[in-house]
């Protein structure tokens, strides 16, 4: 499901809930109320949709996403922050059960980090982030095997990739394709599905319509696409010479035209016919 901020912004029981009920996995942006730390669960940091390591940089759940305007370098260095922040996050082990439930591990204990409350990440090798200064009193999520999460958490941020991560970008970048595909159906020049286009009623006449409406203006863009070229122009330009209006124009100083409004100023009066 590709969406905007404006439709996840929405209350996670209108919205992302019945999606992943329907079997959706989303990808989409987040408003910018919705970013970056958000509360913890057992001791976890919950931001943009996954739970992290509580030991996770600070600057690491606070990323954004990357900018329109950014260069070359500054997009690889910002995904090799989200990569580093991957490393932190809790592994999860199980898909959502019937209630929205699923399992998460320690991402020390899946051997993305080193971390002395988890022995057996110390023999991993020293390129992993280590995590040098460890709670003195951890909680669940650094103490159990496993941590169970409800469907409450990050219902509303939960995503198919991490955000904002390359892969998040790749993918919502589709988002581009859909609108101008939106637009191309929309076009009143080519396929006018404005109001009134249809008078059947009932969902399944109108989704045979708007089926055979795409395949229509997929294969009006098709020759163009895969010549590699741009989509035809769905308004070709007008060749057509307009004359110049040479009508001549009438000034205030014309006496019919005075007169014409002098009596147009007078709303009650009333044609009466005179005696000869």
């Amino acid at each position: 499901m590709l969406s905007d901020s404006g439709y996840a912004h929405r209350d996670a029981d209108a919205w992302a809930v019945p999606l992943r009920a329907a079997g959706a996995r989303l990808v989409q942006d987040l408003h910018p109320h919705d970013r970056g730390p958000k509360g913890t669960h057992h001791g976890a940091i919950i931001a943009n949709g996954n739970l992290y390591c509580p030991c996770t940089p600070r600057t690491l759940p606070e990323l954004g996403p990357l900018a329109r305007t950014a260069t070359s370098q500054q997009a690889a260095d910002h995904d090799r922050q989200t990569a580093e922040l991957a490393r932190y996050k809790l592994g999860r082990l199980t898909a959502d059960d019937a209630d929205g439930y699923h399992r998460v591990a320690c991402p020390a204990a899946m051997g993305k980090i080193r971390c002395p409350l988890r022995p057996s990440s110390m023999t991993l090798d020293r390129g992993r982030p280590e995590i040098l200064t460890p709670p003195e009193h951890p909680q669940a999520c650094c103490t159990q095997q496993t941590l169970t999460v409800p469907p409450e958490v990050n219902a509303k941020t939960a995503q198919k990739h991490d955000y904002p991560s390359a892969a998040h970008r790749r993918s919502y970048a589709r988002r581009t394709g859909a609108e101008r595909g939106f637009a191309t159906a929309k076009d009143p020049a080519s396929n006018d599905i404005s109001r009134g286009w249809c008078r059947l009623m009932g969902l399944a006449p109108l989704m045979l319509f708007t089926v055979t409406l795409l395949v229509v203006r997929n294969q009006r863009i098709l020759p163009a696409t895969t010549a590699g070229g741009s989509m035809p122009a769905t308004r070709p330009p007008s060749t057509e010479s307009h004359p110049r209006n040479t009508r001549r124009t009438r000034h205030a100083s014309s006496p019919n035209h005075a007169s014409l409004h002098a009596g147009m100023s007078h709303q009650n009066v009333k044609m009466v016919p005179t005696e000869t």
